[in-house]
């Protein structure tokens, strides 16, 4: 896939239809502005703010426009909770939808047939692939976005970060973790 694209941008290029800079800046700005920045923000300050978490779970395109990370309008957000019982995780079983304005640009893997498929078929492998091996009596649950539903998860805080910062917090919170083929990171050391 990387060669295709590295091939598409020197023809567009060459042909004067891409300026390169204009991509480098569109990149950078997906990466590192747009990206998984965003999600983290939301999801620290869901675990920080049981106000804004109800909000969050109740209505989350509001409660993320309130925070300045709107997406493409008509796209209604869900925001998905996991807890000790319950992992979700999501796809894509058509495309690749995808709220980019919150995790940024999508993994090549998300968007592959590969996962698209298996991820339906068999949630618990997949995720086994990506290292993550839930005991048998949590419930795993497959959330299929579509160009009009986008879904996150948020994750369960992780143990050891109490009381900590919104922008502490944000720092453990990984794209992954918040499409649920991940956790977030442990924290280094306990305490604020």
């Amino acid at each position: 896939m990387q060669v295709r694209v590295r091939a598409l941008e020197t023809i567009l290029t060459e042909k004067g239809y891409v300026d390169p800079a204009a991509l480098d800046v569109w990149i950078e700005t997906y990466e590192h502005k747009i990206g998984p920045r965003n999600g983290a923000r939301v999801v620290a300050k869901a675990w920080v703010e049981p106000a804004y978490q109800r909000w969050l779970f109740d209505d989350a395109t509001a409660a993320v426009e309130s925070l300045g990370f709107g997406g493409n309008k008509g796209n209604h957000l869900v925001a998905l909770e996991n807890t000790p019982t319950v992992h979700n995780m999501v796809v894509c079983t058509l495309c690749s939808c995808y709220p980019w304005s919150l995790l940024g640009l999508p993994p090549v893997w998300y968007k592959s047939a590969p996962y698209r498929s298996r991820t339906v078929a068999d949630p618990r492998g997949v995720l086994r692939e990506f290292g993550i091996d839930l005991a048998k009596d949590v419930e795993i649950r497959v959330w299929d976005s579509t160009s009009e539903v986008r879904y996150f998860v948020v994750p369960m805080r992780p143990a050891g970060a109490g009381g900590w910062s919104e922008e502490r917090l944000a720092e453990l919170v990984t794209r992954d973790s918040m499409i649920g083929t991940g956790f977030p990171k442990p924290p280094e050391g306990a305490g604020p």
